[in-house]
C-alpha cells in the first residue's frame, strides 16, 4: 500500500509541473533588444510561449517585439488595426516548451524544484 501513494504522490507531481510552462517575457523589444524582460509562469494550460512582431505601416522600418504568455487561440495569427491614426500588423509566433521562446539559458521552473524536493523526502520514508 505504501507504493500505492509514492507513485500517485509522483504522478500528481508530474501533471502539476507538466501544466506550469515558464516561458521569457518581453514586453518591449526595439532593433532586437528586450527591454525589462524577465521568465515568468504561464497562468493555465491554454497558453504557450509566443513572440510577437508588431509593424507599423507609417514608419515602414519600425518593428516592435514582445514575447511571453499567450491564449492558445492567438497563435500563428495575424491582426491588423489602427492605433493612434497608424496602421499596424501584428503576428504571433508559438511554442510550448519551457524557455522556448528565446531565453538564453535553460533555467528549471521553481515548482519543478520544490516537487523534486517533496518526493526525494517522501521516498526516504
Amino acid at each position: 500500500m505504501n507504493n500505492f501513494w509514492k507513485a500517485v504522490i509522483v504522478l500528481g507531481a508530474t501533471i502539476a509541473a507538466a501544466q506550469c510552462l515558464t516561458c521569457r517575457q518581453c514586453p518591449i523589444g526595439i532593433f532586437e533588444t528586450c527591454l525589462f524582460g524577465n521568465d515568468v509562469s504561464c497562468d493555465n494550460v491554454t497558453q504557450r510561449c509566443f513572440t510577437g512582431e508588431a509593424k507599423f505601416n507609417a514608419t515602414g522600418s519600425f518593428t516592435l517585439h514582445s514575447r511571453g504568455c499567450l491564449d492558445l487561440d492567438l497563435c500563428g495569427r495575424t491582426l491588423t488595426g489602427n492605433l493612434a491614426g497608424a496602421g499596424y500588423t501584428a503576428s504571433f509566433t508559438c511554442c510550448n516548451t519551457t524557455l522556448c521562446n528565446g531565453a538564453t539559458s535553460a533555467q528549471l521552473p521553481l515548482t519543478v524544484a520544490l516537487c523534486a524536493a517533496i518526493l526525494s523526502s517522501l521516498w526516504n520514508f
